[in-house]
């Protein structure tokens, strides 16, 4: 099989970067991490927008194509409520969408930030406009939470990533399991982050939701890799059994996408690829990334040369 080059599998989209703070249509200091659904042929994007406190909400914006002429809510569309969820103290930050349909709802997994820490809660939503709040679903600290979209053996899956207070330990991605989506149990590491020199070493966390395919769930997940200049972070991807999330088909060994862009090497926090949501129309991926935690960017793919690319660039043992 040909080897597919790292260029020719995500296309960054030419009018990149897609929003930054001047297309709101109020004040902020940056607007990134985006979640992602399709509703009735449009794209939704819920962003993240920091405040010029410092403190994150989410806003809506709709577009007919997904890359241009967006629409967004005049005002926040979700704002930390720390009255009534005193786990959102500090504001609430990177949404990942998934449609439940056999609910008939979206579920957002989110990062709650606390005065303890991070941790992942969760909010659902018939039509963008009300949003009804569950609550937490893990202790802190944790982040990166999302969703699939169906049951396995009658119970919901959750990928997060915990960390501990000791940084020796690293931090994996981990699946947890619930049959309400309430109490959740049965933790077991998914991917754990390598060790050394990689890429990936040391840390690691989920990125969009897991997208269904024939050959099983594509996952996307950021390496973060310390360097004596900060951290960098990259994207690579893996395979999930379809009917057992928990057996890791393959895994990349390379990244397969890196910030090398301006707009992804330079702002609040330089060097960041960090994609929260991102969409299937036929085989097209569009893939909505926080570049350097300051703007939405957007890249392209198919879903077989991703597929291809895997099968090239998976780890052997």
């Amino acid at each position: 099989m040909p080897q597919i080059r790292l260029r020719e599998v995500f296309m960054r989209h030419p009018q990149n970067p897609l929003i930054t703070c001047e297309d709101l249509p109020y004040e902020a200091n940056s607007v990134f991490n985006a979640g992602a659904a399709l509703v009735d042929g449009e794209t939704f994007l819920l962003l993240r927008v920091e405040d010029r406190r410092g403190i994150s909400h989410l806003t809506l914006a709709r577009s007919s194509d997904g890359a241009s002429h967006w629409r967004f809510d005049q005002a926040p569309t979700l704002k930390p409520d720390p009255e009534s969820h005193p786990e959102e103290a500090w504001g609430i930050e990177d949404p990942r969408i998934t449609y439940i349909e056999e609910e008939g709802r979206w579920l957002i997994a989110y990062t709650a930030y606390s005065e303890y820490g991070p941790l992942v809660s969760l909010a659902s939503t018939t039509d963008f406009r009300a949003f009804e709040r569950h609550g937490p679903i893990t202790a802190p600290e944790d982040k990166d939470g999302a969703l699939f979209p169906v049951r396995f053996g009658g119970r919901w899956a959750l990928i997060h990533r915990p960390v501990t207070a000791l940084p020796i330990l690293g931090g994996h991605m981990w699946l947890s399991f619930s049959p309400d989506l309430k109490h959740w149990g049965d933790q077991q590491i998914l991917l754990r982050a390598r060790r050394g020199a990689w890429w990936d070493a040391n840390k690691i966390g989920l990125s969009p939701p897991p997208l269904q395919t024939e050959r099983g769930w594509l996952i996307m997940y950021h390496g973060v890799k310390h360097t004596v200049a900060g951290a960098i972070y990259r994207l690579g991807l893996a395979l999930l059994d379809l009917h057992d999330p928990s057996r890791v088909l393959q895994r990349s060994d390379e990244w397969v996408f890196a910030p090398t862009e301006r707009y992804e090497r330079a702002g609040d926090v330089a060097d960041v690829v960090f994609p929260c949501g991102w969409v299937l129309e036929g085989n097209e991926v569009r893939m909505y990334y926080g570049a350097a935690d300051t703007c939405v960017a957007l890249a392209t793919a198919h879903l077989p040369d991703l597929l291809d690319w895997l099968d090239t660039h998976h780890e052997r043992t």
